[in-house]
């Protein structure tokens, strides 16, 4: 198979440019199946401008999920928007982790972008430079990032935070050669990737984020190193179940849409999707959806929230784009 890195090896395009792609693949969809989905994404929104989980009331993490399904619908903009600006921009100073960070940043380029609402208009023109100082104090030893300040080691899924964030705040990513050896460091003979060095397994989902993070440093060249890609791509194909979709890893047999949207996801990066039984993955993402709109998580699920129902609408979108 020849392989070409992708529009996503470009520094500082990685999240916009998902955000584009998963917007084309939506617009593709049935008007219907559009609709339901606006209407739940919109119904979901609490009244102080938020979105909620399945337990609490509004919730960053939530409401950035519900902002990036209503944005690649097209419906963030108006009334809503300027909602979910109240409802952020008192959270400029409430944030602790990489995950809070990642989430307030992305929402907010996400709320610039669709609408023109810019919630860091009267911050001090110095915070992305004292965001990804840091950023940098969460570097451990062994090349990568801890989730907060109180970690003892690099983990794999929030080196890829990092990196998304200093690309959202337009900050250089400093050395970057020891978070690709940081990266190697986790990969496994099989293919996977684990999250920490004492993870038993490698899963689907910090294979995603370390192939995601290897694209956006330019670290894989299928000509210098054809068995990082084929076992790669081997891996994550053996995370799909008889059910259609994938799961995060060998020692959990049924498939989930978080996983089934980032292994997908990687798989079409990898120019590889086809490597799939697409007709099962597809078989399997509409068994999650929910008939009056959202999705929920897997077979053993029984409520819906907007986290999921974005990974199902992605997922859908990844099949259209296929």
């Amino acid at each position: 198979m020849r392989f070409t890195l992708p529009l996503i090896t470009r520094m500082s395009a990685y999240l916009q440019n998902l955000t584009i792609r998963l917007a084309e693949g939506v617009g593709r969809l049935p008007e219907e199946t559009r609709e339901i989905h606006t209407r739940y994404f919109l119904a979901a929104q609490q009244p102080d401008g938020g979105f909620a989980g399945r337990e609490g009331g509004s919730d960053l993490y939530y409401t950035t999920f519900a902002m990036r399904g209503l944005s690649i619908l097209g419906e963030l903009y108006g009334d809503v928007a300027e909602r979910i600006e109240g409802f952020l921009k008192p959270k400029l100073s409430s944030h602790q982790t990489i995950v809070d960070f990642f989430s307030l940043f992305y929402a907010a380029n996400l709320l610039k972008v669709s609408s023109g609402r810019d919630i860091f208009a009267d911050a001090d023109p110095a915070w992305p430079t004292q965001v990804a100082r840091f950023m940098e104090s969460l570097r451990r030893e062994d090349g990568g990032y801890a989730k907060a300040p109180e970690g003892h080691a690099g983990s794999t899924y929030h080196t890829f935070l990092v990196i998304l964030v200093l690309q959202l705040i337009e900050q250089p990513i400093p050395e970057p050669e020891r978070i690709i050896k940081f990266l190697e460091s986790h990969r496994q003979d099989d293919g996977g990737w684990h999250e920490i060095r004492a993870s038993k397994r490698p899963g689907t989902n910090p294979t995603a984020a370390a192939v995601a993070s290897m694209l956006i440093l330019e670290a894989i060249d299928e000509a210098k190193d054809p068995e990082l890609v084929a076992t790669t791509l081997d891996f994550l194909v053996e995370m799909q179940t008889d059910e259609g979709g994938l799961r995060a890893n060998t020692r959990i047999p049924i498939a989930d849409l978080l996983s089934s949207f980032t292994g997908g996801l990687t798989l079409l990066d990898l120019q590889a999707f086809d490597e799939l039984d697409v007709d099962a993955y597809r078989k399997f993402v509409y068994s999650m959806q929910r008939a009056e709109g959202g999705f929920q998580a897997a077979a053993w699920d029984t409520a819906h929230d907007v986290e999921y129902s974005f990974y199902g609408l992605g997922c859908l979108a990844l099949l259209e784009n296929h």
